[in-house]
């Protein structure tokens, strides 16, 4: 377990100790040790915290932008996806405590337990200082994906949106080509996203699911980019070779 401070650092604000440690207790710990209180309570008020921040933001710097989009871009930035992501670049996972259990299946990289600590560590963020401080924590957090339009109107599905793109450019049929590895308790997924025989973009999980998506996300972005993956290789083409 690495410093909390450090964690703070990252995160840029600053959370009493006994509130911090609430905010990184996953329950399969609490379990462990005598059934100590859990960050799910903190979780629940980080929830309502991001999700007013966002819808706030949104509705303020896109006055013209009709109810169902704001509601679809939202709904990508508060996705266990999108939290995860943040939690990742923060590497918040070597900080949370975890069960036996969890720590043997790698649960510190798990999208739901990352997503879940970053709202408690909202709520906390919230309960130590104010609401405003919550807020801006929310807005550093995810400013830099609202900025991101486009994808956050695709980031609601990707596979949906993959299958939309892929048609309206008629690209040809879509296929995942899915392989697993490691053994049943720490099983792990690699998807490469094909279209008309051409690999498009790759995506790694803890579940079929989970790869897919993030094959159909890799797709898409390089479809919007203009830069195409060799179909007898995983490195992308040169952008100004590419189709």
């Amino acid at each position: 377990m690495s410093s909390t401070e450090e964690l703070l650092k990252r995160l840029g604000v600053s959370i009493d100790a006994e509130t911090l440690r609430l905010a990184l207790t996953h329950r399969s710990y609490a379990y462990e040790n005598g059934g100590i209180p859990t960050n799910e309570r903190l979780e629940f008020l980080g929830d309502s915290i991001l999700g007013f921040s966002v819808t706030d933001s949104l509705y303020r710097d896109n006055p013209a932008l009709p109810e169902g989009d704001l509601a679809k871009r939202r709904s990508a930035v508060v996705s266990t996806r999108a939290l995860a992501g943040i939690g990742r670049d923060l590497g918040i996972g070597e900080f949370i405590y975890l069960g036996q259990g969890e720590r043997l299946t790698d649960g510190k990289n798990k999208s739901s337990i990352l997503a879940d600590t970053m709202e408690a560590l909202i709520g906390a963020t919230y309960l130590s200082n104010d609401i405003e401080t919550a807020r801006q924590l929310v807005m550093r957090l995810v400013g830099p994906l609202l900025k991101d339009a486009a994808a956050l109107g695709a980031g609601t599905d990707w596979k949906t949106s993959m299958q939309e793109l892929a048609a309206s450019r008629q690209l040809g049929s879509i296929y995942y080509a899915v392989e697993g590895s490691g053994p049943d308790h720490a099983r792990s997924f690699e998807a490469v996203l094909q279209i008309g025989g051409t690999a498009y973009g790759k995506g790694t999980g803890h579940s079929k699911k989970e790869a897919e998506q993030e094959a159909a996300a890799d797709a898409w972005r390089t479809l919007n980019g203009k830069v195409t993956l060799n179909s007898k290789s995983d490195s992308p083409a040169d952008p100004a070779h590419s189709a």
